[in-house]
């Protein structure tokens, strides 16, 4: 007779507590959000410039915004340097005189109106005027979805409209620097000659002892990167709108205050690299 031999209930097996993981820091959103959009700004005016020798060339978007651009900038650059130069010829003419160096009046406020107020000026108007019209377009293009029944039909949309844009907002602005240093040299002769009895001789004179001709060239180039950051910024702002209609606004406002950000230090960087390059007239 053999004895039962009494069985254990099976004992379920022993689960093992799973291991506790360190916690990762990632960096917050917020602080890594500038540097992305620096970076898309950035790939997007490489891409610019490299599609811009890419065919075919939209000649017939190209000659359309640049009509624009200028049609809607010209008069306001115009009446816009009048005052600018005058109050620059009226500031310059003031310290000179307390220096007692009225003769050098001229040439101080025509250099001042040539390298920093007139590609200023025409970069402030671009950007304010035909840069947010352009953000505004690509913005609402954006959000009717044109721009990716584009790519679909494999047309790209930065070489179909972001670069005769940017064309159109460097050309535009090259032109209308030549415009506006002549209307603010002419309204600072004025009020030098009419307001503080300064001799049109002396002014003239004292323009041609200190001015020279890479002035007008750093005036120009100035004014070309000016007008192809506005055109980016525009661009790039227009292609990434956030919130439907209300955010293509938000965008138009966000376009114009980098853009004026950028302008003045690059503006900051061009001169000080200027006046270590060239080297003034005489010396």
């Amino acid at each position: 007779m053999t004895a039962d031999i009494p069985v254990r209930p099976a004992q379920p097996p022993a689960t093992e507590k799973p291991a506790q993981s360190l916690p990762v820091h990632r960096p917050p959103t917020r602080l890594l959000s500038p540097l992305r959009e620096t970076g898309k700004l950035f790939a997007l005016a490489v891409t610019v410039a490299r599609s811009v020798f890419r065919r075919p060339f939209q000649v017939r978007e190209f000659i359309e915004q640049f009509w624009f651009v200028a049609s809607v900038t010209i008069l306001p650059a115009a009446l816009v340097s009048i005052p600018f130069g005058a109050v620059i010829a009226l500031q310059v003419g003031s310290l000179t005189e307390q220096l007692g160096a009225q003769s050098f009046t001229g040439g101080a406020s025509v250099l001042a109106v040539i390298q920093q107020a007139s590609p200023l000026i025409v970069a402030l108007l671009i950007s304010g005027a035909g840069g947010s019209a352009i953000c505004a377009d690509l913005g609402s293009r954006k959000i009717r979805e044109e721009l990716d029944a584009m790519e679909v039909m494999g047309v790209s949309p930065i070489q179909r409209l972001v670069v005769p844009r940017v064309l159109a907002t460097m050309f535009v602005a090259v032109l209308l620097n030549g415009l506006v240093s002549v209307v603010g040299t002419l309204g600072g002769y004025f009020f030098n000659v009419i307001m503080q009895d300064g001799t049109p001789g002396a002014y003239l004179a004292s323009f041609s002892a200190l001015a020279q001709l890479p002035d007008l060239y750093i005036s120009e180039f100035k004014a070309l990167i000016f007008g192809f950051i506005a055109g980016i910024v525009a661009a790039h702002r227009g292609l990434n709108p956030r919130g439907g209609p209300k955010g293509v606004g938000d965008t138009v406002n966000q376009s114009v205050v980098i853009t004026f950000m950028l302008l003045f230090f690059v503006n900051m960087v061009l001169t000080a690299i200027y006046l270590q390059i060239v080297p003034a007239k005489g010396s």
